[in-house]
């Protein structure tokens, strides 16, 4: 069983929360703008985006990742920023009235509230959205645990994890060949487990010198994990080993 502690709006381990700190910033600019001006496809429009980037910080999706492969930013070229969107949509925390993003009352509700967002969106996200939609393969299969995964990674991340040795206690070793193939089962772990906890702020993300293979990066918890979560594997792990 999965349980989350509530968490104070004044705890500092919410500052690990990219997703918190985007609806932070998204309910800030509708306060000073008085909503967010739409595309004619429902997106937000560039003026919103371009400032996005600049002031979400999000790793990984820093405005310099993003102005390094795009000229300008359309809300698509943002990925976070556009799940940020749909989640709100889904949660009925906004709405699109007369071209614009809105706030309805639920969303109001959770201004200037970070650890209330944490304790509303977060759950919502991890385990009600659709992760798998956001692979390339159509068919790729949901890996839907959550129980197993968060209390094995409670384990494996305390001192750290390469996503290469959570994929093998997870799912075994990978399939190996004369030629270097893609591994999906850790493309799905990453996009489906890891990211989202990220995301969410309860995993941080090293990336590896070489590249950014998500086998190499090293996945660890952040305070926001202990903070947050309560799992039956907690009296199991070992305090991290610090240098």
């Amino acid at each position: 069983m999965i349980a989350f502690r509530e968490v104070d709006d004044a705890d500092p381990a919410l500052v690990f929360s990219p997703l918190v700190r985007g609806m932070e910033k998204t309910f800030a600019w509708v306060d000073e703008h008085g909503g967010i001006s739409l595309t004619p496809s429902r997106a937000f429009k560039r003026v919103f985006v371009h400032w996005a980037a600049a002031e979400f910080d999000w790793p990984g999706h820093t405005e310099a990742d993003l102005f390094a492969v795009n000229k300008v930013l359309n809300e698509p070229d943002f990925a976070p920023l556009m799940v940020l969107h749909d989640l709100m949509i889904a949660m009925k925390l906004g709405r699109h009235y007369k071209g614009e993003f809105r706030p309805t009352k639920a969303g109001q509700a959770l201004t200037g509230h970070p650890g209330r967002i944490f304790g509303t969106v977060v759950p919502f996200f991890l385990f009600r959205i659709n992760h798998a939609s956001m692979s390339r393969f159509e068919d790729a299969p949901i890996l839907a645990n959550w129980d197993v995964f968060l209390n094995v990674l409670n384990a494996e991340t305390e001192d750290g994890a390469t996503g290469g040795h959570l994929r093998r206690v997870l799912f075994g070793a990978p399939e190996t060949g004369p030629l270097p193939r893609y591994d999906e089962v850790m493309g799905q772990l990453y996009i489906q487990v890891l990211r989202p906890l990220c995301w969410a702020g309860l995993l941080q993300q090293e990336r590896a010198e070489a590249g950014y293979r998500s086998e190499e990066a090293m996945f660890v918890k952040t305070p926001l994990w202990r903070a947050a979560l309560r799992l039956e594997t907690d009296g199991k792990v070992k305090g991290a080993t610090r240098h």
